[in-house]
């Protein structure tokens, strides 16, 4: 007895795995995502530097810069398409040392060699002219005017809310434990909740893709953790930056970067530890220490008395290293993806374009469907409604005047739609992706307490049973009484 019958099972909810269910999408084909976490993007790609890169210091030559040059150019259309926040806000490569401006024209020739033609040399006065905020240590920078911003997980969800409108199906909080083949053909992929029929199996599970690749028998790699810590900075900080100011980069790392987000905040970070424990996002003195002192070489004005969160997110290292996308020889119907790590938001559609080319070349039939719908589009943020935009929402739904996020001013109403969406919220950290709330000055002091109650009355469950990220994080222990219960 199957679960589910169906052409392609894609295992793994990131930005690739959504990239590539929607792209699947578009074609006459049943098609299934899993993932273990209770909401897609729960992971690595939430917990990034946000920055949809131009691929100008990517590896020359490698799938990767091929990969990231590519998407570069969808995103414009991607975002008008999904209506996601997305900036086109430009890079600083900023040298502060005469050492490091003096590795910038071979930065600039790696970024000829890779198609990006726009980087250009700046001197020092031109640098500070930018941003004067910078440190007058600067000895000049290279411009990317390509460089944008995004938000990373509202990115994923509108593509997988696209692909569930264009017919896929998505099994959350399902953990994949096995994939059948017989004669060297894949037959089946069996999960936590059950057994589902398919005759291909797209493994995007990121940190964990060697596990998946050894239940087919094929990993002749390993993933391990490197670890980044970062800080995001009160929207009313003293100081601000218009543009990305990245460091020079080094072998491992691009170093501790300053941002702008798409929500008006800044970001700064990371680190970069390699680790063992591949759950382990935890945030350090010493990892926060690290991050401070280097974003102040750029930028001294900064301070961690203006934080109002920090967190760490885990990037999948391969070893060997190298993006690698593969349709198995042993295994028909089977197409490992690995080595995706820092540039992984920014190459997603492009990573899904390539795997529906190269699941064709080895046998997929892949058939146009012609009422496929390209398009999604956001419920408007009562933050940036005008008071008359605003009153004539409450007027049709009382909802909307109930603000449950001061910091955000996020209402019910918001909520609500997060919860009913047809990739619905589970969790507050699932409710925070889709509405921000939670993500403001007081870190949910006001809304953290609000909304596990709207949680529990929509989905008809104790509120007790209401969770931060899924089972194993409930927020409440035991029944409580009183004005907050009604």
């Amino acid at each position: 007895m199957y679960l589910w019958k169906t052409d392609v099972v894609i295992i793994g909810g990131g930005s690739v795995g959504c990239a590539i269910a929607r792209e699947l999408s578009r074609f006459q084909l049943k098609s299934v995502l899993v993932e273990k976490n209770e909401d897609v993007c729960a992971l690595t790609g939430k917990a990034n530097s946000a920055i949809i890169h131009t691929g100008f210091d990517a590896p020359v030559g490698s799938l990767e810069a091929k990969l990231v040059v590519a998407a570069r150019r969808m995103y414009d259309q991607l975002a008008q398409e999904l209506d996601f926040p997305y900036q086109v806000v430009g890079a600083l490569l900023v040298a502060v040392t005469k050492e490091q401006w003096q590795l910038l024209p071979e930065l600039q020739r790696k970024a000829l060699r890779n198609g990006v033609f726009d980087v250009h040399l700046l001197g020092r006065e031109r640098v500070l002219a930018i941003e004067p905020e910078l440190s007058d240590q600067v000895y000049g920078g290279l411009a990317i005017p390509r460089e944008s911003i995004v938000s990373p997980y509202e990115m994923a969800i509108a593509m997988a809310e696209n692909a569930i409108a264009n017919g896929v199906k998505f099994f959350l909080g399902t953990r994949v434990t096995g994939i059948e083949t017989t004669g060297g053909t894949v037959q089946a992929v069996s999960t936590t909740r059950g057994k589902i029929k398919t005759s291909w199996v797209i493994n995007a599970a990121g940190m964990y893709c060697d596990e998946v690749a050894q239940m087919v028998g094929e990993c002749d790699f390993t993933i391990t953790p490197r670890r980044g810590e970062f800080f995001i900075m009160d929207k009313e900080a003293p100081y601000k930056l218009r543009h990305i100011i990245l460091p020079v980069p080094t072998r491992i790392s691009k170093g501790i970067l300053i941002s702008p987000t798409v929500s008006g905040n800044l970001l700064v970070g990371p680190t970069a530890e390699d680790i063992e424990d591949k759950s382990d996002t935890r945030v350090t003195v010493a990892g926060l220490a690290q991050v401070m002192t280097g974003a102040q070489k750029l930028l001294p004005a900064l301070s961690s008395a203006h934080t109002i969160t920090q967190y760490a997110g885990l990037r999948p290292v391969r070893h060997p290293e190298g993006y690698t996308v593969e349709a198995s020889r042993q295994n028909r119907g089977y197409i490992g993806i690995s080595g995706v790590r820092s540039t992984g938001v920014t190459s997603a559609p492009a990573v899904a374009a390539y795997v529906r080319d190269l699941a064709e070349e080895v046998g997929l039939k892949l058939i146009p469907r012609s009422n496929f719908n390209p398009l999604r589009r956001q419920l408007k943020p009562f933050a940036s409604m005008t008071y008359q935009e605003r009153a004539a929402a409450i007027k049709v739904d009382p909802h909307w005047g109930h603000v449950v996020c001061r910091c955000e001013h996020v209402t019910e109403a918001e909520v609500l739609r997060a919860i009913h969406s047809p990739l619905g919220a589970r969790s507050l950290d699932a409710i925070k992706r889709r509405t921000r709330a939670g993500m403001g000055r007081c870190q949910g002091g006001f809304c953290g307490v609000r909304i596990p109650f709207i949680l529990a009355r929509e989905l008809g469950i104790p509120v007790e049973a209401v969770t931060k990220k899924g089972p194993g994080s409930e927020i409440l222990v035991g029944p409580i009484r009183g004005e907050m219960m009604r």
